[in-house]
């Protein structure tokens, strides 16, 4: 194929992608009040779950220390079309995260006539760990980011005559890249796997700068996080974690290459 013609080809992956998308989005914009009421409102309140499991975390060490009764905020719509552009924006991002394997699906379908017969049959696997991993890390940034950065965040004071008043974009905004951040984060294994088949990245150069990554891990926790010591610590054990194993899987796709091109030289050897 031209040049031109892998351009058209990844037209209409893009094409197919977006209405995926559309199509999902559609149907988040339908069911509006289950979204707001029970998702996007849900962290600002006291009740939620992640809330409930931190007091009773608390109780269990004889305090009250991380029970909180209020979040000392209200959300509010300054602007006219405020609540519709709001709800245009939370039914795309909601409908880009459930296509997310179907776009997936479209992204591999793209770049499959470049690979081999045995890397054609990973195409399941690869997308089923993807989507997997992205959903994890929507869930994390979901139920452990975005509460407790509502929480710090709303009560937090410099004084007591200044009361929050938080802007609905500016809510929502949160609670979105507090869950898309944490899901695009937590494809690290992926980028990982696909950088050291490309010879980018190997489990040496890993391992040499691990300490680099630490450092980038916790700046990382520390921009994604309120300023506090443990927001940061509950956000980069993952992070620790997912980079861990991407080292493992590197070393995998190595030790793989290496059985590979140590079989094709016995094979033209015997010839």
């Amino acid at each position: 194929m031209s040049f031109l013609d892998h351009l058209e080809v990844l037209r209409w992956t893009l094409v197919r992608s977006s209405l995926y998308i559309i199509g999902f989005g559609i149907l988040a914009f339908l069911f509006k009040d289950f979204i707001f009421n029970n998702i996007i409102l849900k962290p600002k309140d006291p009740n939620f779950i992640t809330y409930r499991v931190l007091c009773a975390l608390s109780q269990k060490f004889g305090t009250n220390g991380l029970c909180i009764d209020e979040i000392p905020f209200i959300v509010q719509s300054r602007t006219m079309a405020g609540q519709f552009s709001a709800h245009i924006w939370t039914a795309i991002t909601t409908g880009f995260i459930v296509a997310f394997p179907f776009v997936m699906r479209e992204f591999w379908k793209f770049i499959e006539p470049g690979l081999y017969d045995t890397e054609k049959k990973n195409a399941r696997i690869f997308i089923f760990v993807s989507s997997f991993l992205f959903f994890i890390g929507i869930l994390f940034g979901y139920y452990v980011i975005a509460p407790v950065s509502v929480n710090f965040l709303g009560s937090y004071r410099v004084a007591e005559e200044i009361k929050n008043n938080i802007d609905l974009s500016s809510y929502i905004g949160l609670i979105k890249a507090s869950s898309l951040a944490s899901g695009f984060i937590f494809e690290l294994p992926i980028v990982v796997y696909f950088l050291t088949k490309m010879g980018l990245v190997t489990p040496q150069l890993m391992i040499q700068y691990r300490k680099y990554a630490l450092v980038l891990v916790l700046v990382l926790a520390a921009i994604i996080t309120p300023p506090d010591v443990v927001s940061q610590i509950i956000v980069a054990i993952p992070m620790v974690i997912l980079y861990e194993i991407s080292i493992y899987i590197s070393k995998y796709i190595v030790k793989k290459q290496k059985k590979k091109e140590a079989k094709e030289n016995t094979d033209v050897s015997i010839k």
